[in-house]
């Protein structure tokens, strides 16, 4: 009986675990693509008050693009520590979502399914700006200042690389690995900063900034997480008593 009691509470915690799993999808705070040009003629520009995002690989005709996104994490932080408790839950996926977009503006290269990457930045100290794709500004995050100044390969965490099927409509997710700087933001609740960026030498791929309409369609952050032990504690106890409560009495000089 104590093997057939054991198993039934090993596998009420693992459906407990799941069905008491948590979800928080966060939108985007900043976000910018960059441009390098076809002769690195736009290099210098930011492009971060536009209604669209963009990458695509650097031998294109109209050259390389890359985008960042910024989180903002404490909202996740939050409500997690408030249905589990602080330290009572640990995180199982984190997902972007990206809404394709289609495009008329000269300045961007044609849509062409293909391989990207993303990373994880430490540093998010870099600025949106107001430019677009129509009238570019000098006021936050160019393609120079992102490879010369924000990117630190030596720092920056690799958090997979995806694959674009294409088109200019619908949304695709992407699981992100869960390198050690991304948890860690999220446990700590800070700002969280991606860059994506070709990873093959034909994808180009344009989507929903978060200033598009309708807000949905801009960049997505998904968690879930589960309890720990910790935050199962009162669950637990309510199903170790219902199960002494339902086990039958035993009968003396029975088998045990």
């Amino acid at each position: 009986m104590n093997k057939i009691l054991t198993a039934l509470l090993i596998a009420c915690f693992a459906l407990a675990s799941q069905t008491f799993a948590a979800t928080f999808s966060t939108g985007a705070t900043a976000d910018a693509f960059v441009a390098f040009g076809p002769s690195g003629n736009l290099a210098n520009n930011n492009y971060g008050g536009g209604n669209a995002l963009a990458l695509a690989a650097g031998g294109l005709t109209n050259g390389e693009f890359q985008s960042v996104i910024k989180f903002d994490l404490s909202g996740a932080l939050s409500a997690f520590n408030a249905q589990y408790g602080p330290g009572n839950w640990s995180i199982q996926s984190v997902s972007l979502q990206l809404t394709s977009s289609g495009h008329s503006n000269p300045i961007y290269n044609d849509i062409v399914p293909g391989q990207f990457g993303i990373s994880l930045m430490q540093n998010n100290s870099w600025l949106e700006g107001t430019g677009n794709a129509s009238n570019p500004a000098n006021n936050g995050i160019t393609f120079n200042s992102l490879q010369n100044v924000f990117i630190n390969n030596s720092t920056d965490q690799a958090l997979g690389t995806f694959s674009f099927p294409g088109g200019s409509s619908g949304a695709n997710s992407y699981s992100l690995n869960l390198s050690s700087g991304l948890t860690g933001d999220i446990l700590a609740g800070s700002n969280l900063s991606l860059r994506l960026f070709a990873a093959d030498s034909q994808v180009s791929y344009l989507f929903s900034a978060r200033t598009a309409t309708p807000a949905s369609s801009g960049p997505q952050l998904l968690i879930i997480v589960v309890p720990e032990p910790g935050g199962l504690k009162l669950l637990d106890s309510a199903l170790v008593l219902t199960l002494l409560r339902r086990r039958p009495a035993q009968v003396p000089g029975s088998d045990q």
